[in-house]
């Protein structure tokens, strides 16, 4: 089953084809009055189009309102298990919101996925991933292995006295979007990937260590400390960078003011 990726306005195809260009197998619906991009498949009545693609997406990116795509799904849900993951993006591309399915379904991760190509912000509002309050942020040498991530991370979360299950993030530089062993100690914890863009990283304030030998390296201050700090809203940082063999890990806790 494919992911559709659909918008009303030529702001919003932008976006899409930004997306197709890295989701493999991707689909492009674009409203008949779009006048660019030829090659995508038209549709007059978004309602319409949502029923159609229902059944036979494992996901949806909806580049258009939230009121409006919610009407669009309305008359489509059946049963949590069986919709499809839905994700909404602004045309800015500035938020990637996990609509619909989000744990059973894969919004959460479909989201996560869609910021991270985009440079956007996921917005992720299941409970149980919610109330996680640890970032982890991750530098590592390209080529390092998935199993001596993990192992730098399960030590740095025993220094500081947190349990895996308090983590909602592995964080990290875009520059390793490609890195196997990262993407890979994210599969095997079961915690999801956020990229921070390295122009983010540039240009923050925010008080971290720099290091003269990671921008010598990749053009950065430094990468899990800002990775970890900016990954999350109104983080402090609770574990300064611990260097392992060819891993850096720093640890950031966000201030949930209104669950404390």
């Amino acid at each position: 089953m494919t992911i559709a990726l659909v918008s009303l306005s030529s702001q919003g195809a932008r976006v899409v084809m930004a997306l197709r260009a890295r989701l493999a197998g991707s689909e492009v619906y674009l409203h008949k009055e779009v006048g660019e991009f030829p090659e995508a498949q038209r549709f007059e009545r978004i309602a319409d189009l949502t029923r159609d693609l229902f059944p036979r997406c494992r996901g949806i990116v909806f580049i258009a309102p939230t009121g409006l795509v919610v009407r669009a799904i309305a008359p489509c849900l059946k049963d949590k298990r069986t919709d499809p993951a839905v994700v909404v993006v602004d045309v800015g591309g500035r938020w990637a919101v996990s609509l619909l399915s989000g744990h059973e379904g894969g919004a959460n991760e479909l989201a996560m996925t869609v910021a991270n190509l985009l440079a956007a912000e996921p917005v992720i509002t299941t409970t149980t991933e919610a109330a996680k309050r640890i970032i982890v942020g991750v530098g590592c040498r390209r080529g390092t292995t998935a199993a001596a991530i993990i192992e730098a991370v399960r030590q740095a979360l025993a220094t500081a006295g947190v349990a895996l299950e308090e983590v909602r993030l592995l964080a990290s530089a875009d520059i390793k979007r490609d890195e196997a062993g990262l993407l890979g100690a994210s599969r095997e914890l079961g915690i999801p990937l956020r990229l921070v863009s390295s122009e983010e990283i540039r240009s923050s304030s925010l008080d971290f260590e720099r290091s003269d030998f990671v921008r010598e390296k990749v053009d950065l201050p430094a990468v899990a400390e800002p990775a970890a700090l900016l990954a999350g809203r109104r983080t402090r940082l609770l574990l300064a960078k611990q260097k392992y063999e060819n891993v850096t890990v720093a640890l950031a806790v966000e201030s949930c003011t209104w669950s404390e």
